[in-house]
């Protein structure tokens, strides 16, 4: 089974509490006191909790503009793998997601708490909310409003946010400097060191240690391309 299936079928709702608790208990209902009444016990592992964030945040993310497109709704599915077989259990999660009142700021302020220690996790989660919003061909002012405020909840830095922004453009519109959170007129060494440092915080097999599941790991493929596309083009530029 997939990350995605075992969210709801493993009553992940019961060890995280707060508003993603609330959001699963509502829509397990009376099973929650039944398993209560057995003893039953559930501890989420991090990939769950990973997987339960994009699902939530991209429901969020999808009404942002006041317009959820097929496309959003088909990026959902299918840039996050989502299975044929457990789009009914995802698709539970996400429409209660987005039907309900509350805002995405509950969300956001424990996905930070449960990552407060390991930040490139959730710049990887800011990462894959501009993959969905990018669906539809464009990121809407409003999309890009709610993406930055929950950076800020998560305490990732304008610097941060900047590159992870500069990394979804293609090799060749990028700016390197963004990219490295590096200025021009760094010294080669010290944009080297920050090279060094991005690349072993964004490694793949480093954040799928950390949680990322191996569904989205893709992305964080992609980010290290940049990385390493930027230090290229700089090393190229200071020679010159």
């Amino acid at each position: 089974m997939s990350i995605w299936g075992s969210l709801i079928g493993g009553m992940v709702g019961l060890s995280l509490g707060g508003p993603f608790g609330m959001l699963l208990g509502s829509i397990i209902g009376s099973k929650v006191s039944r398993y209560r009444s057995q003893g039953f016990k559930s501890f989420a592992n991090p990939q769950q909790i990973f997987a339960l964030s994009l699902i939530v945040l991209s429901a969020k993310l999808s009404k942002a503009d006041g317009n959820v497109s097929k496309e959003e709704l088909i990026a959902v599915k299918d840039k996050l793998r989502i299975p044929n077989n457990e789009i009914d259990q995802v698709g539970k999660i996400f429409n209660k997601a987005k039907e309900e009142s509350s805002g995405y700021e509950p969300y956001a302020k424990q996905i930070s708490k449960i990552y407060k220690e390991n930040l490139n996790v959730l710049e990887e989660v800011i990462n894959i909310l501009f993959y969905i919003a990018e669906a539809d061909g464009k990121v809407s002012p409003k999309e890009l409003s709610m993406i930055e405020d929950i950076a800020q909840i998560f305490n990732i830095s304008e610097k941060q946010f900047r590159a992870i922004q500069e990394s979804r453009k293609s090799s060749d519109k990028l700016n390197p400097y963004i990219v490295l959170e590096s200025k021009p007129d760094d010294d080669l060494s010290i944009i080297r060191k920050r090279y060094l440092m991005l690349s072993k915080q964004h490694h793949p097999d480093l954040l799928l240690s950390k949680g990322v599941p191996q569904e989205v790991i893709e992305e964080s493929k992609n980010k290290m391309r940049s990385i390493n596309s930027a230090w290229d083009h700089i090393q190229k530029l200071k020679k010159n």
